[in-house]
């Protein structure tokens, strides 16, 4: 079969088109996939480049977020399973393995995969695979922080740093599908219209302008009156931005985290922490509930998740680096 591999740390040239690599085949309970389409992740590109302290065998095909069609089963496994269109959660959860498909074996970079049933979701006649494949590591994230976690409600207010992402994007859908206001963070113009149209009320431009300034104009500064500020800030950006954000959240706001992109030893002012009561929620990866709820809310039409654009296996590196030089607005996927 056909499949891109990575095949050493390194930048985009480490990856490769293989034309005929080995086909899976199901073990006792697994069945294989063909894939309809996969996510391209920053996760991709860090496990590309090498993560400190996290040890890959290579090569290895990477994509973790994968949706597609059961088309083989092997020994054990219901025959109901067949013709079945899923979702594959890639975390291992069975306690017998760790880590996820896509990191430490192999994933959604080709044509076909093997993965145990107890890893895979029915996806409703009313999404389409590649909304199911833009799932986990975006939307799985972005709603167990805001949803499950962060408790994100109709008449909130919510500013979402690096809002032009995947999990941003995802973040700025969310909170508008619960009825909350949006108050979101781009780096360009073009990228602020694009939110706006996914339905964030502001857009601020941190480029332009520090982002406390320009929020705190827009809702006010925090007051010890419950007065000003956000009542829900997502930070997952990290870096310089915790002390910031602080100094946007309203007295008893919530300040909500799942990564840190540019750094993650950061500065709190704790007299802000104190002072105005704030919850810091810190919320790692999804749950499978948390993608059932995702797959319904799509079915009822009530959420569609943003793709940006779509690649062939021959255009994977080219995918990359829209990410690498951040010129999307929500997904990528590889269509095989």
């Amino acid at each position: 079969m056909r499949a891109v591999l990575t095949t050493a740390h390194g930048d985009r040239s480490v990856l490769a088109l293989k034309s005929d690599h080995p086909d899976p085949a199901p073990g006792p309970g697994e069945v294989v996939v063909t894939i309809a389409a996969t996510a391209v992740n920053y996760h991709d590109i860090f496990t590309r480049r090498g993560m400190p302290g996290i040890r890959i065998d290579l090569p290895v095909i990477v994509g973790s977020d994968i949706a597609g069609e059961v088309t083989e089963l092997g020994d054990g496994v219901d025959a109901s399973w067949l013709g079945q269109r899923v979702l594959i959660d890639p975390v291992f959860r069975d306690g017998k393995r760790f880590g996820m498909i896509g990191e430490t074996c192999d994933g959604g970079r080709a044509e076909r995969i093997a993965v145990a049933t107890g890893q895979l979701l029915r996806v409703p006649d009313g999404v389409t695979l590649e909304q199911a494949a833009s799932l986990p590591l975006a939307y799985g994230t972005a709603w167990r922080m805001m949803v499950t976690r962060g408790r994100v409600a109709e008449g909130e207010t919510v500013l979402v740093l690096g809002a032009s992402g995947g999990v941003g994007v995802a973040c700025v859908q969310i909170a508008r599908l619960f009825g909350a206001r949006v108050i979101a963070c781009a780096s360009s113009e073009r990228k602020a219209e694009r939110l706006r149209s996914l339905g964030a009320d502001e857009v601020v431009n941190y480029a332009e302008r520090p982002f406390r300034e320009s929020v705190q104009e827009i809702i006010g500064k925090p007051r010890m009156s419950g007065d000003g500020g956000v009542d829900v800030a997502v930070n997952f950006t990290g870096g310089d931005t915790l002390i910031d954000t602080q100094k946007c959240t309203r007295l008893g706001g919530r300040i909500l985290t799942c990564g840190a992109t540019a750094g993650y030893e950061l500065t709190l002012d704790a007299r802000y922490w104190w002072t105005f009561e704030h919850d810091l929620i810190g919320s790692n990866g999804w749950e499978p509930s948390d993608l059932e709820a995702l797959l319904q809310a799509i079915d009822d039409g009530r959420l569609a998740p943003e793709i940006d654009r779509r690649f062939p296996l021959e255009e994977t590196a080219e995918a990359e680096r829209l990410l690498e030089d951040r010129e999307v607005v929500g997904k990528v996927l590889i269509v095989p």
